[in-house]
């Protein structure tokens, strides 16, 4: 019977898949996995036995068995080209924002993601393992994961009085710094605590208050041990892809994953496992279990049950598990018949948490080839040749001396080995009775097979190995044609750097998720010798494009010589600015950060004479300035007054011509007389006479009225 059976329910789903479920995907996947670890393991064999294992024959008493490890020189000439780029800089990735809204966030996160990979995770072994991977295998397949260790501490934690706000300006304080919290949360948290602990009290209860700290208590709480990201390069033989995705990792419904661990690992994290008295740590090794590859050695194991390995197996996948018809992603892990762990996925992405990378990419196929493929035949070849020459001159017996019977008797034999004068049988000459062997000659068609392979396993794979392969004449025995000859090595090698570099930036991308969960709220990161930035969870959050970092010697060397070249062609045209900003790119390029940031922050000391005459000029310039603006004023100026007057005297012919003039004549005179009028009437009322008064001012109104 199915030990689940005799446990409980692990979950709430309605339809809770059993072991028996996850078994049977396993042992559907087997022959999928079993076929493609079949050729694993003779790409293996090739490279480090120099033959396949299946096809290693008994040796030959007498006969050499040597077999050149071409395929392995190949690959260790190729290790360093693919991983230098990715470890010649500090910052592995770059991230830009998808929107203005991310920018901040992206900046974060590129912050954040490139201090993990070189503080959090031991960068060079991960790329190096990575590479190799890759590169021996066909295929890498990397596991991401998270982990967190915390222990309870005790510490003393102030503790809060709270007084209600009294005045104007502490009812605006305690406003600024809730528009504060929200506007810029960086800058909110390097606020008093007091001020803090009254904004979380008002947030709690909606009272505007003042905190006021009376007393400081002691507390339990919990210290980050740990909290980072994880990277593994797994063991391909312990791993079981969905077979049905059709060569798309991203359409695969699951992953099985093999791992050893014992019982002190697995409670460690007991939160995260259960059902553990239902295991059988006796039994589960991985001796007994088949089909694992262990890398322990069979003569040691843990004879107590606490350190005992047992094999786990781990199901990331997709099952249906409400009864919908809609599958959602889970996680499961069993030892032996048990189920230790069935949960939904925990990671934000909800993806599988794996990543493969193929050196050369096979149509259709979810697993790549390695350069062993391409260099069986070459090797082998090159193995039968070398070891023909090896027993040409291994059968032969160099520098030993043949004397012909009779030819010294035992007195002169003695002289003779003794490099004294000798007496010889005359019958027989010296000449033809001594024989000194030799090596035999190599034959020329034996050297000429081997550079022949040699050189097709160099065209095959673009690795240069110094053996006489691939070299400028293909192209012509001029400079361009040796520049093709590198443009087409580097070429095959910038193809197999792009596909390594996806497989980073999907990894910097789940990595990038798991940050905006599993970070702690504030994360002090350290980003130089002097200067530390906190960075908020809540930052890490928004829409990437992410870029991995890479560059060979090669391309850096030629954006290095287009830059000189450059400088050369401009020459003191340029300016400081620009000059000292191509000096920096072209020491960056040349792997000199120091001396690049100096170029790039270069400010050269003023020369005082310089700086003086550069003065005088300004003033100069600024007097010579002042007189023209006093010129271009005074012809304004005259050019007004001769605008003005030629238009008076066209005003004053227009008023002539229409009579305009004569009429304001006209007018000036009638109200002059008017005005004599009413100046005699005036006169006449003030004089001593008694005029009749009525009658003037009747007259004067009269007038008035008469006159147009």
């Amino acid at each position: 019977m199915d030990m689940l059976d005799l446990t409980k329910k692990l979950t709430e789903w309605k339809n809770e898949p059993t072991v028996n479920t996850f078994k049977n995907d396993l042992l559907a996947a087997t022959s999928y996995h079993d076929t493609q670890m079949a050729k694993i393991n003779r790409w293996n064999a090739l490279m480090s036995q120099g033959v396949s294992s299946n096809k290693k024959s008994s040796p030959v008493k007498g006969r050499s068995t040597i077999q050149p490890k071409l395929i392995r020189r190949q690959a260790e000439w190729r290790y360093s080209a693919l991983t230098e780029p990715f470890l010649s800089s500090s910052k592995l990735f770059k991230v830009s924002p998808v929107t203005f809204e991310d920018a901040k966030a992206a900046k974060q996160n590129e912050l954040v993601l490139n201090w993990q990979f070189n503080s959090k995770i031991n960068k060079v072994k991960f790329i190096d393992d990575f590479v190799r991977s890759t590169v021996d295998e066909g295929t890498s397949i990397v596991r991401i994961g998270w982990k967190r260790a915390v222990t309870k501490v005790i510490e003393e934690v102030p503790e809060y009085s709270y007084f209600a706000v009294q005045s104007e300006e502490e009812l605006q304080l305690l406003q600024q710094a809730l528009d504060l919290e929200v506007a810029d949360p960086r800058t909110y948290l390097q606020s008093p605590p007091e001020l803090m602990a009254a904004v979380e009290y008002y947030k709690e209860t909606g009272t505007p208050v003042m905190a006021q700290q009376t007393a400081v208590v002691p507390m339990e709480v919990e210290k980050i041990l740990e909290n980072r990201p994880t990277l593994e390069v797994l063991n391909p033989a312990n791993v079981y892809v969905d077979p049905s995705c059709n060569g798309d990792f991203d359409k695969a419904l699951f992953v099985i994953v093999g791992y050893e661990t014992n019982k002190a690992e697995i409670k460690r994290e007991s939160g995260k496992y259960i059902n553990l008295d239902s295991v059988d740590w006796d039994n589960n090794s991985a001796q007994a279990v088949a089909n694992f590859d262990s890398t322990t050695d069979t003569s040691f194991k843990f004879e107590d049950k606490t350190r005992k390995k047992v094999v786990v197996y781990e199901y990331w996948g997709f099952y249906d598990i409400n009864d919908t018809g809609e599958v959602e992603p889970i996680v499961a892990a069993w030892i032996g018949d048990t189920l230790i762990r069935l949960e939904t996925n925990p990671f934000p992405d909800k993806k599988l948490p794996f990543t493969l990378t193929t050196y050369l990419p096979v149509k259709r196929d979810l697993f790549g080839e390695p350069d062993a493929e391409l260099l069986e035949d070459n090797q082998k070849i090159i193995g039968a040749v070398s070891r023909g020459m090896i027993d040409l001159l291994g059968r032969s017996a160099n520098a030993q001396q043949g004397i012909a019977k009779g030819m010294l008797d035992p007195l002169n034999r003695r002289r003779y080995e003794e490099g004294r004068d000798y007496e010889f049988n005359p019958s027989v000459h010296p000449s033809n009775g001594i024989i000194e062997h030799k090596y035999p000659d190599i034959p020329n068609s034996a050297m000429l097979m081997l550079n022949l392979q040699n050189q097709e396993a160099e065209a095959l794979t673009g690795v240069k190995s110094f053996s006489g392969g691939i070299g400028g004449n293909s192209y012509g025995d001029v400079a361009a044609g040796i520049k093709g000859t590198l443009d087409a090595a580097s070429k095959r090698e910038m193809a197999i750097l792009r596909r390594l570099a996806k497989g980073m930036s999907i990894i910097g991308s789940k990595i990038i998720s798991m940050n905006g969960d599993f970070l702690s709220d504030k994360e002090v990161i350290r980003v130089t010798n002097s200067e530390f930035i906190e960075i908020n969870r809540e930052d890490l959050a928004g829409q990437f494009d992410l870029e991995t970092d890479i560059s060979t010697a090669e391309i850096d060397n030629q954006k290095a010589a287009d830059m000189a070249f450059m400088l050369q062609t401009i020459g003191n045209t340029v300016s400081q600015d620009i000059l000292m900003l191509l000096l920096s790119q072209i020491a960056a390029l040349k792997k000199m950060p120091d001396l690049a940031e100096k170029l790039a922050n270069y400010k050269p000391e003023p020369d005082p004479m310089q700086q003086q005459l550069q003065e005088i000029e300004l003033e100069k310039a600024k007097a010579e300035l002042l007189v023209l603006q006093t010129e271009a004023a005074l012809n304004q100026a005259k050019t007004a007054q001769v605008a003005g007057e030629a238009q008076q005297k066209q005003l004053d012919h227009d008023e002539q011509a229409y009579g305009v003039k004569h009429g304001r004549d006209m007018e000036k005179q009638q109200a002059q007389a008017r005005g004599n009028q009413a100046l005699q009437v005036t006169k006449a009322l003030t004089s001593g006479d008694a005029p009749d008064i009525e009658a003037a001012i009747g007259y004067n109104t009269i007038s008035e009225q008469l006159t147009p």
